[in-house]
C-alpha cells in the first residue's frame, strides 16, 4: 500500500492535495475518483461544458483539460523522478496552458476519454513503480518532492477540482 507522504517530500502548497486524499490504497482511490469524475461529467451538455461560474474564470471544459494537463506534467515528473532524474524538472504556467490548449473546441466527451486515458497511464506506471522509486525524491519547479507525494498531488488535485465543479458551476446551474 503506498502511503501519504510526510509534510517534508513535498512543498507547502500542496498540503492541501495531499490532505484530500481519502485513506485507503491509492491505486484504488485514483480508479475510483476518475469513474466518479465521468459520472459527476458525462451527461452534461456541451453548453453547460462551456459555463463559466465568474468573469475570468475557466469553463468546465477548461478544467477538465486543465485537470488533464496537470496529471499529463505530474506524470512525467514521477517518471522522472522516480527514474533518478538529478536535474530540475521545470515549472508551468497553468492558465497559459489553459489559453493555449483551446479546449473549448472540444467535444466534452473527448475531453473526458483523454482524462481516463491519462489516467489509466498514471495507474499503470505507478503499479510498476518500487518502493526505492516510490520514495525516490527530485527537483520539480525549484522544489525538492517524491514520487509518493507527486501520486497523491495528482489524486488531491483533482478531487480539489472536481469539489470547486460541483461547488461553484453545477450548483449555480440548479
Amino acid at each position: 500500500m503506498l502511503k501519504k507522504p510526510v509534510t517534508n517530500e513535498y512543498p507547502p502548497y500542496y498540503k492541501e492535495y495531499v490532505n484530500n486524499v481519502p485513506d485507503g490504497e491509492l491505486l484504488q482511490i485514483l480508479d475510483d475518483q476518475q469513474k466518479e469524475t465521468m459520472k459527476l461529467l458525462n451527461a452534461l451538455s456541451e453548453e453547460t461544458a462551456e459555463y463559466k461560474y465568474a468573469p475570468g474564470k475557466w469553463t468546465i471544459k477548461e478544467v477538465i483539460g486543465h485537470i488533464t494537463d496537470t496529471e499529463r506534467i505530474m506524470c512525467y515528473r514521477l517518471l522522472c523522478i522516480g527514474r533518478g532524474e538529478q536535474e530540475m524538472l521545470p515549472g508551468y504556467n497553468d492558465d497559459e496552458y489553459v489559453r493555449r490548449g483551446n479546449f473549448n473546441r472540444f467535444s466534452l466527451s473527448d475531453l473526458l476519454h483523454h482524462q481516463a486515458l491519462v489516467r489509466q497511464h498514471t495507474i499503470l506506471l505507478l503499479s510498476g513503480m518500487d518502493d526505492e522509486a516510490l520514495l525516490q525524491s527530485g527537483n520539480a519547479n525549484g522544489s525538492e518532492v517524491t514520487v509518493r507525494a507527486i501520486a497523491y498531488i495528482i489524486a488531491g488535485h483533482e478531487i480539489h477540482h472536481r469539489r470547486l465543479i460541483k461547488e461553484r458551476y453545477l450548483s449555480s446551474l440548479q
